[in-house]
């Protein structure tokens, strides 16, 4: 699966979450990822963002949602 296009969308949703108080945005983001992504979209775009690291094209907050999913463990495949 090829990582722009889940790149595109990581980002637009961390946009619409963008305005949401506090941390909460994240997580937010996060667990919009977990519902509606398949894992393998999620797999995939986590093992873009680990090996691209800053140069992954995500935003801050979608790469800050991706943390929140890494550091659930097990979570992230669901």
């Amino acid at each position: 699966m090829r990582p722009q296009p889940l790149v595109k969308m990581a980002n637009e949703i961390a946009r619409f979450f963008e305005n949401t108080q506090g941390d909460d945005a994240a997580a937010e983001v996060a667990q919009h990822l977990r519902r509606f992504w398949t894992p393998a979209m999620r797999e995939a775009l986590l093992a873009h963002w680990r090996a691209a690291g800053g140069d992954s094209g995500l935003t801050p907050l979608a790469a800050r949602a991706l943390a929140c999913l890494e550091d659930s463990p097990g979570k992230a495949a669901r």
